[in-house]
């Protein structure tokens, strides 16, 4: 017998006629215009942008359904009077306008919490400050290759609201949830993983308090019955158990803990009962690097009640990881060039440096986050032969390098750049055989580019181009 979804018709019926506001035209809210028009909700559209620089496809479909719209610097003046509000992921929760609304009368919510509360499956939702797309898609693979009917969502893969109608419980949704997604949110994931915490996004939170409160909800709403995975090493992660309202799995690479999924040396093993029973060796797994095998750890601890353990080995070593990601792009020379795009904090690109052996020149800078960049002095200090900087956070990559550099007496080359297409040549010039380019800009891309994915398509460009 066919599912039906009681509570998706009720919300269908309920949004008729309604007056609904869908704040931010990106990815996640073009399927939702459509899904409202399709239900008849009297709908209004904002965006922050003038309308020349929304898409063409778009404004002809938002005048195809006769939809209101307000674009431009003060699009938000006109948000007065609705019923259910939309709002975008990059369009914070708390700001006055949409407070002012909500003391109105209006229900605030977003296309992923509301994905959340109908979605009849399971739901598996992963965040944290490093390593949400690989061990999402890590979640995902082992699920898939293991019988389960999954959906890919949230930061990554397709919106899903629209995706409702055709779900069942017997369906698994694996979504990458992002601070900006969690903040405010009133529902949590059945599963929840945070790989980890450090500070970041602090130019847009108000401060790393706001950014670990918004982390914290992916568990904050679940019940006895609910699981939560987290990192032990990090401190952050460790203490949150304490607000768990179900059972707690931890991973570490750095503690023999009694129960968990842990890395020892090269093997990841199963700890229950002061029992560990080996799982796999990582010089077997593809993906490079410590970070990585935390990640694997992660995926682990978050399937181990769906999936028998064993059978999720194959899947983790045939697993290539994810673009952008410590991406190999070619060798030149006796040079081997990676892409690691999604280094967008120190933190990530500390642990990019951390998965290489070899010799290091690194390329960073980009838009500025206001991040400490004080720790990543000395890993580049012990790991990198040549420093290629560019962008708004070069020079301050640049001081917290040469200060550590005099402290410890030591040398390095240092190169700054002002064209984004010279960064390749330069590091041509200066690599040596044997060495590795790594390309982790320990910052955001928005100087340069829309997002990390196309900066870093531009970076395999320039190098397949050499």
């Amino acid at each position: 017998m066919q599912y039906i979804n009681k509570e998706l018709i009720e919300l269908n019926s309920y949004l008729k006629n309604r007056k609904v506001a869908i704040i931010g035209l990106g990815i996640s809210n073009i399927p939702l215009v459509d899904y409202m028009h399709m239900v008849g909700a009297k709908v209004t559209v904002f965006d922050s942008r003038i309308i020349e620089d929304i898409p063409k496809n778009v404004i002809k479909k938002i005048t195809d359904y006769a939809m209101e719209f307000s674009f431009g610097p003060n699009y938000l003046s006109k948000l007065i009077g609705f019923d259910i509000i939309f709002r975008s992921p990059s369009c914070m929760p708390n700001i006055p306008e949409l407070q002012d609304e909500i003391q109105r009368g209006a229900i605030l919510t977003s296309e992923i919490e509301m994905l959340m509360k109908l979605c009849p499956g399971k739901i598996i939702g992963v965040t944290g400050s490093d390593g949400k797309t690989t061990t999402t898609t890590l979640i995902y693979e082992i699920l898939k290759s293991n019988g389960y009917n999954c959906y890919l969502g949230g930061n990554i893969g397709k919106p899903l609201f629209t995706k409702l109608k055709e779900m069942t419980p017997d369906d698994i949704v694996i979504l990458e949830l992002s601070s900006f997604q969690l903040m405010g949110m009133e529902v949590s994931p059945d599963i929840a993983v945070i790989t980890n915490i450090s500070p970041n996004h602090l130019n847009i939170h108000k401060d790393y308090e706001e950014y670990i409160d918004a982390k914290k909800n992916i568990f904050k709403y679940q019940n006895k019955d609910g699981i939560l995975v987290l990192n032990y090493d990090n401190i952050v992660t460790k203490e949150a158990a304490k607000e768990a309202n179900g059972k707690v799995i931890y991973f570490s690479s750095k503690n023999k803990l009694n129960d968990g999924i842990i890395l020892d040396g090269d093997i990841i093993k199963q700890c229950e009962d002061k029992l560990r029973r080996h799982i796999l060796n990582t010089k077997n797994v593809l993906l490079r690097g410590t970070h990585n095998y935390e990640n694997i750890c992660a995926a682990i601890a978050a399937t181990k009640s769906l999936v028998n353990i064993e059978d999720c080995v194959k899947t983790i070593t045939d697993f290539k990881g994810v673009e952008h990601r410590l991406e190999f792009i070619r060798e030149i020379d006796g040079v081997k060039w990676y892409n690691d795009s999604i280094g967008t904090s120190p933190t990530r690109t500390i642990a990019g440096l951390k998965s290489f052996s070899e010799k290091i020149v690194l390329i960073a800078g980009g838009y500025d986050k206001h991040l400490d960049y004080t720790p990543i002095a000395k890993p580049i200090l012990e790991k990198v032969d040549s420093l290629i900087l560019i962008g708004d956070t070069a020079t301050k990559i640049f001081d917290c390098v040469k200060e550590e550099a005099e402290k410890q007496e030591k040398d390095i080359k240092i190169y700054m750049c002002d064209e984004f297409n010279n960064i390749v040549h330069v590091a041509k010039k200066v690599a040596k055989p044997g060495e590795i380019v790594l390309f982790s800009p320990a910052s955001a891309s928005f100087d340069l580019f829309k997002n990390f994915e196309e900066r870093g398509n531009k970076f395999k460009e320039l190098v397949n181009s050499l």
